[in-house]
């Protein structure tokens, strides 16, 4: 894993830029955010398990952790922003961004955004995407990290102290929902976890498990990240045949309806 962890970041540094992607990559190997891989892993285990198709794709690959053990479908597509990211090709089955998925529409039974929409600029066209290749009744799994929590709460003081640009783009799950409502997604259920402050010790972490009881029974939206699954609805217009004696009673009172051509003869 060092080996790979190292290979990548050689990569970014020779290209200049700043991979927000790897930056949430590393931050998987401390002691807080691989705690808290291991709950969203967990969360996405459950959810996945639970829901069936054909196609099942996987929008975007924040860490080399297999996210799709769980999953009942057979057929699964992983996309990537780069093939090299993690010095792991075969991770990405597709490389693309997830802005514009080369994928057919209406062809995908469930789609996965691990932290995709925090890690986009414009998370309306990556919705919008999700919105197009999904199946009529198809789900989406969004994991996302929670804006209104502890850590989100220490990110927003720091980058007001700071003045610097923050690497992700942390949204809460009402305004998700509410993006996914415009579109026609039903949301399904919303899960808030991981109640425990980002300690960088493990012993720490370990005694602190507590908080997780505390937090899902006192205050459980207030979970350092959430899961959100949403269903696609289509609504199809069933033609309804007229109820024509109905139609004085649409009239106000004492107003008698006059008769036009043959509907006038009509009983």
């Amino acid at each position: 894993m060092n080996s790979h962890r190292s290979k990548a970041q050689d990569n970014r540094s020779g290209s200049g830029e700043t991979d927000s992607t790897q930056v949430l990559c590393d931050w998987y190997e401390t002691p807080a955010g691989g705690r808290l891989h291991e709950a969203e892993i967990e969360a996405i285990d459950e959810a996945l398990a639970n829901l069936f198709g054909y196609h099942l794709l996987q929008l975007g690959c924040p860490s080399n952790r297999d996210l799709l053990s769980s999953t009942r479908i057979r057929h699964v597509i992983r996309m990537a922003r780069k093939a090299d990211r993690f010095g792991l090709p075969d991770m990405a089955g597709l490389v693309g961004e997830p802005e514009m998925v080369p994928i057919l529409s209406d062809s995908i039974d469930v789609v996965l955004l691990p932290h995709t929409l925090d890690l986009s600029d414009d998370a309306h066209s990556v919705l919008r995407e999700v919105d197009r290749i999904l199946i009529p009744d198809g789900h989406v799994v969004i994991v996302g990290f929670n804006p209104w929590s502890v850590w989100g709460l220490r990110q927003v003081l720091r980058r007001r102290l700071s003045r610097e640009r923050d690497a992700l783009h942390a949204r809460s799950a009402f305004q998700i929902q509410d993006w996914l409502a415009l579109l026609g997604i039903e949301t399904c259920a919303v899960r808030h976890f991981f109640f425990r402050p980002p300690l960088a010790h493990d012993g720490l972490m370990n005694r602190l498990t507590f908080f997780e009881r505390l937090g899902s029974r006192y205050f459980p939206k207030l979970g350092s990240a959430y899961l959100l699954v949403a269903k696609k609805r289509v609504t199809t217009l069933t033609p309804i045949k007229p109820r024509w004696r109905q139609a004085r009673s649409m009239l106000a009172d004492g107003v008698a309806a006059k008769p036009v051509g043959r509907l006038g003869r009509m009983r």
